[in-house]
């Protein structure tokens, strides 16, 4: 029975020669220079550093304009609160996302199930198993998430006939 599995996986080595190439452009611009301006990544945590907010979002921009030329989509991209550090540094975690949410996976189940089309979908841990009959079918249902779950990042692997 053909199938394909919806997927949320970013290319995490892109997302580290993207944040080395933003902390290379950090060491080098003139406005950062004295300042405590920094990014580094750990594990799908990607942690920006620096003395305001302001420095913050164009550490952030950097990182969004590397990201987009390597063709890694920025709505992997998760960013989370600015919190305060000593003095008066700030910091901001920005998280790789990877894997579909549960409440996503069911809401990508519950639009085929809607859709009339004849297949079915089966959450498999992270991903969702889309199967049916026809090929047709199946690129139909592949064209229905993309429209309908923009917010998300997906794509599809393991197509088999």
């Amino acid at each position: 029975m053909p199938s394909f599995d919806t997927v949320c996986e970013p290319n995490m080595v892109e997302v580290k020669n993207a944040v080395e190439n933003t902390a290379k452009e950090i060491g080098t611009r003139f406005d950062f220079k004295g300042t405590s301006a920094g990014i580094e990544i750990k594990e799908k945590e990607i942690s920006l550093l620096g003395d305001a907010e302001f420095q913050l979002e164009q550490v952030l921009d950097i990182l969004v304009a590397k990201m987009a030329k390597r063709n890694v989509d920025v709505r992997f991209l998760d960013k989370g609160d600015v919190q305060k550090m000593g003095g008066d540094k700030v910091k901001q975690v920005v998280k790789v996302r990877d894997g579909i949410a549960t409440e996503d996976a069911k809401k990508i189940q519950k639009l085929i199930k809607e859709s009339k089309i004849k297949v079915q979908a089966a959450i498999q841990g992270d991903a969702v198993r889309v199967s049916g009959t026809k090929r047709d079918d199946l690129q139909a249902a592949m064209a229905l998430i993309r429209k309908e779950m923009v917010e998300l990042p997906l794509g599809f692997n393991n197509f088999r006939d």
